[in-house]
This record gives structure tokens, C-alpha cells and sequence, in this order.
């Protein structure tokens, strides 16, 4: 019995029931008197005594016969159909591990193919992949076929994720490039409301997985007409493909006299657009390019720290929303909402200040705020939310600008590379979130206390990276490593001129290439 009630059933008990009351004491019809626990039911010898701090000896058995789940805000779900409780909650804790993981695999594989077979490859073969295994995991009939689809499936949505903004921010000029990419990050934000939504209305986990790989399709039906970036191309040689693009887009922006790769390129390279192509010397990349020299060394560990500070702290304030009460799926919302004029603030910021002037800033006042939760007392409980909430709104900003800084530091060569090796470090920081959520046990602000320490920390070192604001994207590892240096040599000066022609096309005053 539960404080004296009487039910037919299980289901007329667990709505007078809560956790913290411990068993649950039921009589059958033939006089057993049974402790109903979460994972385990044990039967009292004594059968007439209604204490429930019965000591008495007790027959304990398994629940061999199913469960009974509270389906108040979940009607079905993986836990559900697998039974994933008790001795086997643990698999259910380890399905976003999984997830994370696939998606740090997916960033870093997929960021070196993009480098080496074109960001327009890559995006086709990702978004299909997206759709296909989207649908599947949907129709899965078994956790371990489960975890693999959705493994998969998180490889090829990072990686879609890494080539497209490498994809945008090569095709938008110097004047619009904060913009665009502020923009890639609000349909993120824009993705979190919609997944809130969607969540709250639909409470059947593979309806809801349906839905929410259904907007992946169209894009398919068009992804095909993209061409590749013209920054791509002329990196591997590709000069008469560049020509042909460059001149298809000045067309469709109204330029009468586009740009010639020829007036692009330094004297040694003019006699390669007479050669084959497919004999042009490629020199193999890899990781190891980003440390080719101490200061790209240098430059590459900061980065990977910004990377990872921005998404530990941008999934502790996500994941420690539920946390604070109240409708989670509200929650969920808003936590996407406040997103959205951290990206506004943050354009204004990065074209004004510079990249560099407001990503230190904003890792600065995000630990800041966070710190000072540690002094504020506990019964003033809505000013650490708001130091919380001013944190969050903070880190995004820098969660944000890390992108477009990375794509600016990095030469086209090794940009998609560069981009997915942070997105992969993104991801170890998005795999250590859940976790250090699960310290809000100890005390309920100390993740925000820990993401506020290291955001202090790594915000006093990306003073010393240098500033991009302004400057067009470089095409080599020189021109890169020479970014923030008091005299750029020659060769980059030249080569930084072509680019910023290939940007802007300066005779349309345009603010970017359309196509």
C-alpha cells in the first residue's frame, strides 16, 4: 500500500508515487505481501505484517516479468523497447558517449577527405548518408544495431557540418563573411527550438527521429547543381575549372570583365595552365601540417583549446537547463533562443573589434561570470542563474566565431582539415559535458564554476593569435603562418591581393559570390 491506497492495478499506484518514498507495498489477491522495487520485487514471509519498516525475512526476486515505466512525458522510447534499466541502464548512459564519439570521428575523416577530393564530394556523400541512416535508425529492431546506424550517422552529420561552413565561408567575400557565418550557426540554434518542439509534441522516439531527418531530403534534389569552390581549384591546379566557375559567377552577378586566373597567379605557376592538369604535383597533407612550424604549432593548441572550451561549455549550460526546473522541453527552447542574439552581438563585435578582440573577451567574461558564482550565497539562487546565463551568452559568442577564426587562420590547403581537427577536439569537449554535468550532484553550480575557470584560462591565451579581420582567406602554408607577423614577405602580399580578387570580384561591389 501507498499512504493507504488500494488500486486495481500497478498503474493506479505509481501516480501517488515518487522515488523518494522506496518501495512500494502491495498485497495480491492471494494475501502475499510484495516490495515493489525500481529493479527488484521481494516477497515478506510474514504476510499479515503491513509495517513498512518491516525487518522480517524476505524472498527477493529479479523483475523477470517486465516493468512498468511512467509514460507521463515519454510515451515510447529506447529505454522503453529495450528495457534499458536497472543492470542495463548503463547502455542507455552509453548511447550519446557513442554519439559524440561518431561525431569526432566523422569531423576529423571527413575534413581531411573534403581537403583532399573537394568540399562539393564530400557534402553530396554526407547529406545522402544523413537521410539514408536518419531513416534507418528510425526502423532499428535492436540496441546494438542501434548504437552502430547512430554512430554512423553522427560520422557523416559532422562531417556534412565541418565541409559545409568550409564550403560557405569560401564562397562569401571578405564583407559579408561574419554574416554568413553567423548564420550557419544561428540555423544551429534554429535546430535546437525546432528539436524542442518537435520533442514536445511528439513523445514516440522513431516517429520523432522520422521528422527530424525528413528536412535532409530536399536538399539532395539540389545538392548536385553546386559547384565547387574556386579557392579549392585553384589550390590543386584546377585553373581552367576555377575560369570556368569564376566566370559562370561573375555572369550571374552582372560583371561584364571577371577576373582572369592568369592575373592571379605568381610567374611559376603560369606555366601549369598549359600543362595537364592531372599531371600537376600534389603534395600529399596531413595533420601533422598543422605543427609544421612552432608558431603554427602554437597557433593550432590555442585553437583546439577554444574549440574545446566553447563546446564543453556550450553543452553544460544546454544539458544543465533541465536541471533548473520547471517544462524541460521549455527549457530546451529558450536555451536555443538565447543563442541567437549572442550570433547578432558577436557579428557587430567581430566587424568592429576584430576576431581575435572579441573572442578573448568573451572567454574572459564567460569564466568571469561563472567564477563569481562561487561567491554569491546560496539562498540569492536567481543571481548564479543569471552569472550562468550571462556566461552562456558569452561562451556562444565564442562558440560561434571559432569557425569563421579557424577558416582564416588556416590556408585552403589543410582549411577543411583545420576545421574538422577542431571540430574533433569540439566533440571531445561535447563527450566530457554529460559528465561533468553529473557534478551538479556535488553542488549545483559547479560545472559552470569549471567551464568558468578553463574559459578564463584559454581566453588570456588566444590573445596571442593573430588578427584576420579584414584579410582575405591564404591559399598556402606560408602565407598562413605569416598572418600577425610585422613584415609579410613578398610573395604573400601578392598572393593575398589575387585572393581577395577571387573574394570579392571588386569591380561588382558585390558582397560576395553568388551562385
Amino acid at each position: 500500500m501507498v499512504a493507504n491506497y488500494s488500486g486495481s492495478g500497478l498503474e493506479d499506484i505509481w501516480s501517488h508515487w515518487n522515488p523518494g518514498q522506496g518501495f512500494v507495498l502491495v498485497e495480491t489477491e492471494i494475501g502475499e505481501l510484495w516490495e515493489l522495487n525500481k529493479c527488484s520485487r521481494s516477497r515478506r514471509t510474514d504476510s499479515f505484517d503491513f509495517d513498512y519498516s518491516f525487518s522480517g525475512n524476505k524472498s527477493e526476486f529479479p523483475c523477470s516479468e517486465g516493468f512498468v515505466y511512467d509514460r507521463t512525458n515519454i510515451q515510447q522510447s529506447i529505454v522503453t523497447d529495450w528495457n534499458l534499466v536497472c543492470d542495463k541502464e548503463w547502455l542507455a548512459k552509453l548511447t550519446q558517449p557513442s554519439f559524440m564519439f561518431g561525431v569526432l570521428i566523422g569531423a576529423l575523416i571527413f575534413g581531411d577527405i573534403a581537403d583532399r577530393v573537394g568540399r562539393r564530394t564530400v557534402m553530396m556523400f554526407t547529406s545522402t548518408c544523413q537521410f539514408v541512416f536518419g531513416i534507418a535508425v528510425a526502423f532499428t529492431a535492436n540496441y546494438y544495431v542501434f548504437i552502430v546506424i547512430r554512430f554512423m550517422l553522427a560520422m557523416v552529420s559532422s562531417g556534412y557540418l565541418v565541409v559545409v561552413f568550409v564550403y560557405v565561408t569560401e564562397f562569401t567575400g571578405i564583407r559579408a563573411r561574419t554574416w554568413t557565418s553567423m548564420h550557419v550557426h544561428a540555423s544551429f540554434a534554429v535546430g535546437v527550438m525546432v528539436v524542442a518542439l518537435v520533442g514536445y509534441l511528439v513523445r514516440v522516439w522513431w516517429i520523432y527521429q522520422i521528422i527530424l531527418s525528413l528536412p535532409t531530403f530536399p536538399f539532395l534534389l539540389v545538392c548536385w547543381k553546386l559547384p565547387e569552390t574556386p579557392f579549392y581549384l585553384l589550390a590543386k591546379g584546377r585553373y581552367k575549372e576555377a575560369q570556368d566557375l569564376i566566370d559562370k559567377v561573375a555572369e550571374f552577378n552582372g560583371v561584364a570583365n571577371p577576373c582572369r586566373v592568369s592575373d592571379l597567379l605568381q610567374p611559376e605557376e603560369m606555366d601549369l595552365l598549359e600543362r595537364d592538369q592531372d599531371a600537376t604535383p600534389e603534395r600529399k597533407l596531413s595533420i601533422l601540417d598543422l605543427f609544421g612550424t612552432w608558431k603554427m604549432a602554437g597557433r593550432t593548441i590555442t585553437v583546439w583549446l577554444v574549440w574545446f572550451i566553447g563546446s564543453l561549455g556550450y553543452y553544460v549550460f544546454s544539458l544543465g537547463s533541465v536541471n533548473l526546473g520547471g517544462n524541460q522541453y521549455l527549457n530546451l527552447f529558450l536555451a536555443g533562443a538565447v543563442e541567437l542574439p549572442s550570433y547578432i552581438v558577436g557579428c557587430f563585435a567581430m566587424d568592429k573589434l576584430g576576431r581575435r578582440n572579441t573572442l578573448a573577451p568573451s572567454l574572459i567574461l564567460s569564466g568571469t561570470a561563472c567564477a563569481l558564482i562561487i561567491v554569491v550565497p546560496q539562498n540569492i539562487a536567481i543571481l548564479a542563474i543569471i552569472l550562468s546565463m550571462t556566461g552562456k551568452f558569452a561562451i556562444a559568442i565564442a562558440f560561434g566565431l571559432i569557425y569563421l577564426y579557424t577558416c582564416e587562420l588556416y590556408p585552403t590547403i589543410i582549411r577543411s582539415l583545420a576545421v574538422g581537427s577542431g571540430s574533433m577536439l569540439c566533440r571531445v569537449g561535447s563527450v566530457v559535458a554529460p559528465f561533468c554535468v553529473y557534478l551538479a550532484s556535488v553542488w549545483t553550480f559547479l560545472p559552470q564554476v569549471i567551464v568558468g575557470i578553463l574559459a578564463l584560462l584559454i581566453g588570456v591565451l588566444t590573445l596571442l593569435l593573430p588578427e584576420t579581420l579584414g584579410k582575405p582567406l591564404t591559399s598556402t602554408l606560408e602565407e598562413a603562418a605569416a598572418l600577425g607577423s610585422k613584415k609579410e614577405p613578398e610573395c604573400t602580399q601578392a598572393n593575398s591581393t589575387s585572393g581577395e580578387k577571387i573574394e570579392m570580384i571588386q569591380k561588382s561591389e558585390l558582397p560576395g559570390l553568388a551562385i
